[in-house]
């Protein structure tokens, strides 16, 4: 359009062309600082929410350093740290906007933002960096070091790109080649509206590092709870007793054993009896100990809830479980099985008692027997030679077995006669033989009997037989003795004894005494 001679009607074309591509290009740059102003109302809207969800997350992770300090407690604090440094420094870049934004009317128009001295002022003075510039970057160098310092291993390469300001020289290679300084690179000369949104972008990487931080540590530490150095095994059973052919159904179970999964208390009942921290249980990493015994012989039941504390609420879980107590052997149990043996007309004391079965769960029956208490019972044997004892018991599983044993019934054996407790023949002066008493014994007998002597026959040789009645001789019998001759043998024969607690027993007949007068 420049080139040869032009007419003016040809010089005024060439012009309204000019004019026309000025407008164009002129319109685009309006949509252009249009396209920077909303991309910047999007970026603050999206700062805005990030705040609010890491001021969130940093409220529940002080609940659990609060709740558990050995696991929380450092993980809070470096979070804290990295909150206040990111605070101040994205504070600072709002109060940096709110400087270049006291000369425009509109914010929203951003079609008028298209100047480049406020930052151009502030940052630059000739070819060096002026107070505001050096600010600028010592804050972005500060705030890399100091959080790429605080967060894990991991995530410090993303916080030095992502506040990266160019190479060691603080260069940045442009299109042509050549080096520029970072600062200048982004910064100096560009519309109002373009430096705006470049600082909200970096509030908005500031955010992103506070939460990505906030991630990343937490993540470590369930890391470190789901760790098995965290947790141990225990056996897990739907009784705590088997007997000999049953199945075993238990199975291994792991269960943490840190402070996170320590109780905060517990609330227990040992059958029904309230019990007391303590006293009968402590709270320890994993659950609760249990300090209690063991109770008499039978089932105990165990329950309650116990407490946790998690994100600041107390978290309850029941408890039911069941424990079995069987009495303690304190002796070898030794049978003879050919001595199975039951007397008639004794009160026979019998123990009856099932291994694994409590005895408020045992019954036994048989005729004549009876219980006195726990395992103790008394068999008076009826007729006949023999009696079968039933022994019944309810297993935990709810099985119930029954158990006979048979005994022998034998009569009291035949007791000795005595006088002056010596039985068979004996040697006694007169005098002691006048004085002393009749009476009935059952040698090597396993019970001590008391018997008791109603009456005997006397008889001295050459003299009639005196029947008495007692255990001493009468006046006739003491006559009759007084003509023994000495060393003649005298007899107390036919004597009737009876059990004083049992006299319906008709015992066998008494063996005789016989006794030489020595004088």
């Amino acid at each position: 359009m420049a080139g040869g001679k032009q007419s003016p009607r040809q010089k005024m074309v060439n012009l309204m062309y000019l004019v026309f591509i000025c407008m164009l290009a002129l319109n685009m740059s309006k949509e252009v600082l249009a396209a920077f102003g909303l991309m910047n109302e999007k970026m603050e809207t999206s700062n805005v929410k990030t705040t609010e969800s890491n001021n969130q997350f940093l409220a529940s992770l002080e609940t659990k350093a609060s709740e558990d300090k050995v696991k929380y407690g450092k993980v809070y604090e470096k979070a804290n740290q990295i909150k206040q440094l990111s605070q101040s420094y994205f504070d600072y870049l709002e109060g940096l906007k709110k400087e270049m934004m006291e000369g425009v009317e509109d914010p929203k128009d951003y079609q008028v933002m298209d100047k480049a001295d406020f930052l151009d002022t502030k940052f630059f003075q000739g070819e060096k960096l002026a107070e505001g510039g050096q600010e600028f970057m010592k804050r972005i160098n500060d705030y890399r070091s100091q959080v790429s310092g605080l967060v894990p291993a991991g995530m410090k390469t993303t916080v030095e790109s992502r506040f990266e300001v160019g190479d060691a020289n603080g260069k940045v290679e442009k299109r042509d080649g050549t080096k520029q300084d970072w600062i200048k690179y982004h910064y100096e000369g560009f519309p109002l509206i373009a430096s705006l949104t470049k600082l909200t972008a970096l509030q908005s990487d500031i955010k992103a590092t506070e939460e990505d931080a906030l991630k990343s540590m937490l993540a470590g530490n369930l890391s470190e709870q789901v760790s098995l150095k965290n947790f141990a095994t225990s056996l897990q059973a739907a009784k705590t007793a088997f007997y000999t052919g049953e199945k075993y159904d238990g199975k291994i179970i792991i269960s943490k054993t840190d402070n996170s999964s320590t109780p905060v208390r517990a609330e227990l009942t040992l059958d029904g009896r309230k019990l007391a921290e303590g006293r009968d249980y402590k709270l320890e990493a994993g659950g609760v100990k249990m300090l209690i015994g063991s109770g008499a012989a039978g089932d105990h039941t165990i329950k309650g809830k116990m407490f946790f504390k998690q994100d600041g609420d107390e978290i309850e879980v029941d408890v039911e479980n069941t424990f079995a107590t069987i009495s303690k052997p304190n002796a070898a149990l030794i049978a003879a099985d050919k001595m199975n043996v039951v007397y008639r007309g004794v009160a026979n004391p019998m123990s009856i008692s099932i291994p694994g079965i409590p005895n408020n769960k045992v019954s036994a029956s048989a005729p004549g027997l009876k219980k006195i208490n726990g395992s103790s019972y008394v068999m008076n044997p009826r007729k006949g030679r023999t009696v079968k004892i039933m022994a019944s018991g309810t297993l935990p599983d709810g099985q119930r077995i029954s158990t006979p044993a048979t005994f022998r019934i034998k009569d009291i054996p035949r007791p000795s006669g005595s006088l002056a407790k010596q039985i068979g023949s004996v040697k006694l002066p007169r005098k002691n033989v006048e004085i002393s008493t009749v009476g009935a014994i059952l040698e090597d007998f396993d019970f001590d009997l008391n018997l008791k002597v109603s009456g005997f026959k006397f008889k001295v040789p050459g003299q009639p037989t005196v029947n008495v009645k007692g255990n001493r001789l009468n006046s006739q019998a003491k006559s009759a003795l007084k003509r023994a001759k000495r060393g003649s043998a005298v007899q107390f024969f036919d004597i009737n004894a009876y059990i004083t607690n049992n006299k319906t027993y008709k015992l066998k007949k008494v063996s005789p005494v016989y006794v030489e007068i020595t004088n």
